[in-house]
């Protein structure tokens, strides 16, 4: 049986390489495809992957975070700065409207209460364990079709959960009639890449073929995410139709996105030119890919949003803090610039000065003007389609 027999050659090099980290990782993979309470050693799994795997990077979230909460005038958030990176794109009269500057309560502190516009939990929209959604929209009747944002939330890869992040924004867009899709995916150290942008691409074919069901437009629909979430939103959109990541939807999956958002995303899985990249490149090795990028290059380059840019990207806004200690900010700038170089659509580019990692989490009063600056934004490149096809239908 020469099946089996790779099986256990490959395994016995496993071992054979294997650190003593390597075999908590492994194990809490295993302890997650438990019968019942494998759910929930899920979560405790990617704690131990985190935690082992990007140690380095743990430190450094919640130290960034927590200068978030500090206030420094040198490094205030002022609505000059969203005004002028939408200038050009979004119009001038919605540029006008006042931006938000009240000081807000953080916005983890409010999730549980925004959550009061999820008008069905827990929808699936594949057949794998795990595969669910939260559709958010407004209690009160709508105008129908609505467009639609599928919102896909960060966590390193390990943790692809819905509880908590993107309330704002979905709540905010729920408000002004939008339909929100908020995926759940499968996540490392059980399911290694790529199984969370397989997800994330049935979740888009699910809202194209289903969002009318919830009064959303199937002719409209969006992506957005956070951090890991923005790396997955990114390459959503920028890999319409690849083969090798939807073998599981029907040949006439439609997974295209009109518009992508990334906040704090990340954009490069390929280059490992400075200490700081190795040491990621390593986690993505151990825990999320699973697989050597000496052995498997083209697996870390297909899934690096640098390397996937061309001509017919959809509109596309990037926010990212200036003093951002766990995805550089030069990596977001070098992205945006790439991309701009070659994208025949708008490319917006907001830079937050004084801004860490995480700050949606943490910082309501930075947090209220990019949700509305998002806003404004898709509502802009929702429009220009409509106008488009009225004009085409005359």
């Amino acid at each position: 049986m020469p099946g089996s027999r790779n099986a256990v050659c490959s395994y016995a090099r496993w071992v054979a390489r294997a650190k003593p980290g390597d075999y908590v990782i492994a194990l809490g993979a295993a302890s997650a495809s438990l019968p019942l309470v494998g759910r929930h050693l899920e979560v405790l799994g990617g704690f131990a992957a985190l935690g082992i795997g990007g140690r380095r990077y743990v430190s450094s979230i919640g130290a960034r975070m927590a200068r978030g909460l500090v206030r420094n005038a040198k490094e205030a958030f002022t609505p000059d700065v969203l005004t002028e990176a939408l200038g050009g794109v979004v119009a001038a009269e919605q540029l006008a409207q006042p931006w938000p500057t009240h000081r807000d309560r953080a916005p983890f502190l409010k999730a549980a209460g925004q959550r009061r516009y999820v008008y069905r939990s827990s929808v699936r929209y594949g057949d794998r364990p795990g595969q669910l959604l939260d559709v958010w929209r407004s209690p009160e009747t709508i105008q129908e079709p609505a467009p639609v944002l599928v919102f896909v939330p960060g966590g390193a890869w390990v943790f692809g959960r819905r509880e908590l992040q993107g309330h704002a924004l979905m709540a905010h867009l729920a408000r002004r009639g939008w339909v929100c899709l908020s995926v759940q995916y499968g996540s490392s150290p059980r399911h290694r890449w790529p199984r969370q942008i397989t997800d994330v691409k049935a979740a888009i074919a699910w809202a194209r073929a289903n969002a009318a069901k919830f009064g959303g437009d199937p002719n409209f629909v969006a992506v957005a995410g956070c951090s890991a979430g923005g790396h997955l939103a990114t390459l959503a959109g920028l890999t319409n139709g690849d083969p090798q990541w939807q073998t599981d939807l029907p040949a006439d999956a439609d997974t295209s996105v009109d518009a992508v958002v990334s906040v704090y995303g990340l954009y490069d899985w390929h280059d490992r030119s400075t200490p700081e990249r190795d040491r990621f490149l390593e986690f993505l090795e151990r825990v999320v890919v699973q697989r050597s990028q000496a052995r498997r290059p083209e697996v870390f380059r297909a899934a690096s949003p640098m390397e996937r840019v061309h001509s017919s990207a959809p509109p596309f806004l990037a926010i990212h803090g200036s003093d951002d200690g766990l995805i550089p900010v030069d990596e977001a700038r070098s992205f945006v610039e790439r991309l701009r170089s070659v994208s025949e659509s708008p490319v917006c580019y907001i830079e937050l000065p004084g801004v860490g990692h995480g700050f949606d989490l943490v910082d309501g009063t930075r947090t209220a003007p990019v949700v509305a600056a998002i806003g404004r934004f898709l509502h802009h490149v929702h429009q220009d389609q409509l106008h488009g096809r009225t004009t085409s239908a005359v």
